[in-house]
């Protein structure tokens, strides 16, 4: 690869590293069934990928008639892990751009994503991603303010040592897209047609400065 624009990549995890949508969506589609609010996989899935279960009590709680409890958020997580230790699968092709983004970048390369760092992490592990990670792994949840705010990128931004501007960032959905925007970074959406990607013209609506549907390209267009 030749001179770069950028000096460090910035990624989400769901949906940009690992597949673990499908599995985090059943699980939370079945349990909001056993509250009472029944929907589609297709439905869960566009009413919160991209989005942290505890961030949406509202509309959990206005759809079941039933608070959302510490209580129930830990069963969902616990459930969720289960599904996501048996199951989850890489991001098609994400090893080789990964690879060669950390080696290009000097190991400026972070994961900065919206969902709890256990998970996070537990999913890095399971694919085989941590070492290209560890050390460099952001929740949103340990911040004041989880995506679309911009503080978990400003805080891997920080962490790699390089200021907002000169970071890409890689996303999958609306909110991500709109946190890097947030953050000063230069965003690229990835939008695959597998289902739990937002759209392409969704994507660049936020402010997505380019889509891409294969990993394979990530290191050419961050090149």
């Amino acid at each position: 690869m030749t001179a770069s624009r950028f000096d460090a990549v910035l990624f989400d995890c769901d949906g940009v590293l690992v597949d673990s949508e499908p599995i985090t969506s059943g699980v939370l589609r079945d349990m909001l069934e056993e509250l009472g609010w029944a929907m589609t996989s297709e439905e869960c899935m566009r009413l919160f990928v991209g989005k942290a279960v505890k961030d949406e009590a509202a509309i959990i709680e206005a759809r079941t008639g039933r608070p959302l409890t510490a209580q129930w958020l830990a069963s969902f997580r616990e459930r969720r892990n289960v599904g996501l230790e048996r199951g989850l699968v890489a991001i098609r092709n994400v090893h080789g751009a990964v690879h060669a983004l950390h080696t290009h970048f000097g190991g400026r390369i972070a994961c900065a994503s919206g969902a709890d760092l256990f998970k996070v992490k537990l999913q890095l592990r399971k694919v085989g991603l941590m070492p290209y990670f560890e050390g460099r792994v952001f929740s949103g949840h340990d911040l004041p303010r989880s995506k679309p705010f911009p503080d978990v990128y400003l805080a891997a931004a920080g962490a790699v040592g390089v200021a907002p501007p000169r970071c890409a960032v890689v996303e999958d959905t609306i909110t991500g897209v709109a946190a890097g925007v947030a953050a000063g970074a230069t965003v690229f959406g990835y939008s695959p047609p597998e289902a739990g990607h937002d759209a392409p013209q969704a994507l660049r609506d936020a402010g997505a400065a380019a889509v891409f549907t294969d990993m394979a390209h990530l290191p050419g267009l961050l090149a």
